[in-house]
């Protein structure tokens, strides 16, 4: 008789009999697991962890995943073969952080190098190969130092505190040491080869990795005293990586508009291009840019966490259990939960999607009111509060206004934009209809294109063209003018404004 192996599949609760030895490749292709390099273990993609049964970690899975990911489990589903009474999670129902894989132009250069953007919530990391432009590995983590501060301003405040700069600084840099060595354990016996790593952020991870002191991000007017690029040997960093490589950190824009920004800017050409377009990065800063080859316009207005899922009532990132899409059938909403698990909670797509689909069937006004009572079901045991929705149009109203205002200081109409490029996670995810009903996007939804992580790939783009006096970036800085919107009386106005959502059906907002 055949051997049989019983394997039970999480979140998905499903369970597979299927004949021992066979490749999981094989049968979980079928069920929604996608193998992003073929199936020959070049990446992390198709990551599952061994909650229970053995086993041994192959030759492919000790290059590709580090020592703690493989004690806790972690194997490659393309490299994993079925044995007896297995218990695995499928990692792919948790959702990555936003690497990149775009083809793009370069000159080749020798040897490697290594792109990094670090967030305030999250790191990604992709080695080089500058002759050919090649993506060797690719690493992703959360910022270690979201123990001390899950936001900027917390952030900020934990490092004005006695030595907390210095804690928050060390962190990071030996959290990207650590990624750079296990990218570079992918490059079979190169590794000698680095020769530049750039790193891309926001204004206060470039002072808090370069040991700057955050004190101006914290009060009026939030002007940065140095933002400039900062280059580093690595061993100037403590970083025990061979060759002594180049590190630069590339320069912010201005007040709270950092490289990742100028970093989009790259990516997206919006300085080369001769077309009005704007670039929104959405977070808890949201960042925009308006412009063309002619001249730049950057700012950054506090949308608050709302679309990471923070300061919902039941709000949560985009994970298992999450309600990530919201829809009108029948007259009712439909809601999609990542993993097809129990609902848990509310991601920031999902809670866009959930007014978007409520002001269409007119349980929520135009002023934000729900129709009725305090909160709305969305499913089981999920609702959205009263408070949830405020939460919301004071996210989106700040960033409609960010786009109004530096629209017309650029001496332009909204008509007048051909291309409106949103980038970073929320960014890439967000339904682009549902963005619009609500009022966060005005502009045809052709104009609108979801850009992925564009301060990856401007990080890539800059490694190609380093020189040690702007990192290639200087016709960007010479052309862009960084605008405070918060001291412009305008905004407040508009910013009132654009927190009432669009009332389709009259054409102006009611209370």
């Amino acid at each position: 008789m055949t051997n049989m192996a019983r394997i039970e599949l999480l979140p998905l609760g499903k369970t597979l009999l299927i004949e021992t030895g066979t490749p999981l490749q094989d049968v979980l292709f079928a069920r929604g697991v996608e193998f992003p390099c073929g199936g020959h273990g070049r990446c992390r993609g198709c990551k599952i962890k061994v909650l229970h049964g053995v086993l041994p970690p192959t030759a492919d899975e000790q290059r590709v995943l580090s020592e703690s990911e493989l004690a806790a489990g972690w194997r490659l589903a393309c490299r994993t073969k079925a044995a007896p009474d297995m218990k695995i999670e499928l990692a792919q129902w948790e959702a990555p952080i936003l690497a990149d894989h775009s083809v793009f132009n370069f000159t080749p250069q020798d040897g490697l190098g290594v792109a990094v953007d670090l967030g305030t919530t999250t790191l990604a990391g992709q080695l080089l190969d500058l002759r050919t432009g090649q993506v060797l590995a690719v690493r992703t983590a959360l910022n270690v130092q979201a123990k001390h501060g899950a936001d900027v301003m917390s952030r900020i405040e934990f490092a004005l505190a006695d030595s907390g700069l210095n804690v928050l600084r060390d962190l990071v840099r030996d959290q990207i040491e650590s990624i750079i060595q296990e990218l570079l354990s992918s490059a079979d016996g190169h590794a000698g080869e680095l020769r530049n790593i750039v790193i891309v952020g926001n204004t206060a991870m470039h002072h808090l990795f370069c040991g700057i002191h955050p004190g101006p991000l914290a009060q009026t007017p939030f002007e940065p005293e140095d933002d400039g690029l900062k280059i580093f040997r690595a061993t100037e960093l403590g970083w025990k990586l061979a060759g002594a490589p180049l590190v630069q950190f590339l320069p912010c824009l201005g007040g709270f508009v950092g490289s990742d920004i100028l970093a989009g800017i790259l990516a997206t050409k919006l300085h080369e291009c001769s077309q009005l377009s704007v670039l929104l990065d959405l977070g808890t800063n949201g960042e925009i840019v308006v412009g063309n080859r002619e001249r730049l316009v950057c700012a950054s207005t506090a949308a608050g966490p709302a679309f990471e899922g923070a300061r919902i009532s039941m709000g949560m990132r985009a994970a298992t259990g999450a309600i990530s899409e919201v829809s009108v059938q029948g007259g009712q909403l439909h809601c999609h939960v990542l993993g097809h698990a129990t609902p848990r909670g509310l991601c920031g797509s999902g809670l866009v999607d959930a007014v978007a689909s409520s002001l269409e069937l007119g349980w929520i006004k135009p002023s934000g009111r729900l129709a009725q009572g305090n909160s709305l079901v969305l499913t089981p045991p999920v609702t959205l509060s009263q408070a949830d929705i405020r939460e919301l149009q004071l996210a989106k109203g700040a960033i409609a206004a960010g786009v109004r205002m530096l629209v017309k200081t650029w001496g332009a109409t909204p008509v007048d934009v051909e291309r409106v490029y949103l980038a970073g996670a929320f960014g890439n995810y967000i339904n682009r209809a549902s963005a619009r009903r609500i009022g966060l996007i005005d502009f045809p939804l052709e104009k609108v294109e979801p850009s992925g992580n564009t301060a990856l790939l401007g990080a890539k783009l800059a490694l190609f063209r380093l020189d040690e006096s702007d990192g290639s970036c200087g016709p960007v800085l010479e052309k862009t003018r960084h605008i405070s919107l918060h001291e412009d009386p305008q905004f407040h106005d508009i910013y009132a404004e654009e927190m009432l959502f669009p009332d389709l059906v009259k054409g102006v907002a009611e209370g």
